[in-house]
């Protein structure tokens, strides 16, 4: 099983859930949402090469957290994972749009100009934006689209310029959620939690609880459970031997 979106640092009891994921045998990307929280979150998985940690500075914190720009430069060298970056375009979040671009456009700048990362990116109501952003800064990474909500235009246009897509099960119980999902290279689809802020029935996600996403991608594919996860582990191989330079 995979998980390529989860703030495994963020659980009640990390250590607890870090042992499950190894118990359960499941790829896990540990995304942060701050550069100060990278250190410590990237520890809990020091002996679990199954759970890789990605660095990052969530956009909804982009005012309060811009001046970890340089711990962000000064970490990423140490890993091939970016994320959770992004732009979100919520009302909430709008008083402070210019910086948010500020941070996701040094961002992209900083893993081109260490010759790429594989990058989950938060997009929710700014797809547009985002798309333009990553199509501005090239060399910058392998783009995934966490929890893509945007347009079946701006879905043509992210694949245009190269995105991959992580799913999970609240975006593949809603019709919306399935069309895109149908329309997006299943090449190019990995499945996620996006835990614990996501959730399943009515409690946080764990990253176990990614195999209700495969089946339900079965079911909107058309496929068998097996195929599925064959097709979900040759794209994660794939998107791992995207970056040459780490």
């Amino acid at each position: 099983m995979i998980d390529l979106h989860c703030h495994v640092d963020l659980y009640p009891k990390p250590t607890d859930v870090v042992s499950k994921i190894v118990n359960h045998d499941i790829f896990v990307l540990s995304v942060t949402t701050t550069p100060s929280a990278w250190p410590g979150t990237s520890a809990l998985a020091k002996s679990s090469p199954m759970i890789q940690t990605a660095l990052g500075l969530h956009p909804q914190l982009a005012a309060e957290r811009i001046r970890e720009l340089p711990l962000f430069d000064r970490y990423l060298p140490e890993t091939k994972w970016v994320g959770e970056i992004g732009l979100d375009g919520s009302p909430e979040n709008r008083s402070f749009w210019p910086t948010q671009q500020k941070v996701f456009e040094h961002i992209l700048n900083s893993c081109a100009r260490v010759g790429g990362r594989i990058m989950s990116i938060h997009s929710r109501r700014a797809s547009a934006q985002v798309i333009d952003t990553i199509n501005r800064i090239p060399g910058a990474g392998t783009p995934i689209l966490h929890w893509f909500s945007g347009t079946k235009k701006e879905l043509d246009q992210a694949i245009g310029c190269g995105c991959w897509f992580s799913v999970g099960v609240p975006m593949l119980a809603s019709k919306k959620g399935c069309d895109l999902v149908l329309r997006m290279p299943r090449d190019r689809v990995l499945t996620e939690t996006d835990g614990p802020f996501a959730e399943m029935n009515g409690k946080p996600a764990f990253p176990w609880d990614v195999s209700a996403a495969v089946g339900l991608l079965g079911k909107v594919w058309n496929v068998e459970q097996d195929a599925v996860e064959s097709l979900l582990g040759t794209n994660l191989e794939n998107l791992r031997s995207s970056i040459v330079s780490f």
